[in-house]
């Protein structure tokens, strides 16, 4: 007997129960975001995930929001797509200071953040960051805490790897001023 795999729609998706499994919704099918054992969240991405959440709720006061693995609503391959970056920023423009549902952020961000986990490739990411440009992301961060560099992804120009002292100036961020050297300090994993 054959069994035939029925695609989840975004509502079914959104409607399973909370679990320790953080999942995507990726052509219609729960996947799970790490999915083995060795590409669960280690020391440096925790590290990492809370230095970017301190320095960018910081410089965020007043402007919008950054919250650590939420999921987002979005469209890839015309189809309903739902990633969970490790963080997000968006904007009180994009979603108001008033807005407060226990919910998956229903609008593109400004900014998704991933940071490679073992078992992931920079290549993985590279296109993943893509999708999110594809989907009005305006800007995708890929975090790689062996090189220590940070490569941004922009919509209408090549990406930028950020190492060291390299200021993440962006006039989409007016006002941030850090630098890859910052982050990896602040999450205690420099030489």
């Amino acid at each position: 007997m054959i069994q035939l795999k029925t695609q989840l729609t975004l509502e079914e998706f959104l409607a399973l129960p909370e679990g320790d499994i953080i999942s995507e919704l990726v052509d219609g099918e729960a996947v799970p975001k790490f999915k083995t054992n060795v590409m669960s969240p280690k020391f440096f991405h925790n590290s990492i995930t809370g230095a970017l959440f301190i320095l960018l709720s910081a410089w965020a006061q007043g402007k919008g929001r950054v919250v650590i693995e939420w999921a987002i609503k979005l469209t890839r391959n015309q189809q309903d797509w739902v990633p969970v970056p490790d963080l997000t920023y968006i904007s009180y423009n994009r979603l108001s200071a008033d807005w407060l549902q226990n919910e998956a952020c229903p609008v593109a961000p400004e900014l998704v953040i991933e940071i490679i986990s073992s078992g992931q490739t920079f290549r993985e990411m590279t296109e993943k960051a893509t999708d999110y440009l594809k989907a009005k992301v305006q800007r995708v961060w890929i975090i790689d805490t062996r090189a220590k560099t940070i490569t941004i992804f922009y919509p209408d120009i090549l990406p930028q790897t950020k190492r060291g002292t390299d200021r993440l100036e962006d006039s989409l961020f007016e006002g941030l001023e850090i630098t890859p050297q910052q982050i990896f300090q602040q999450a205690r994993i420099c030489d």
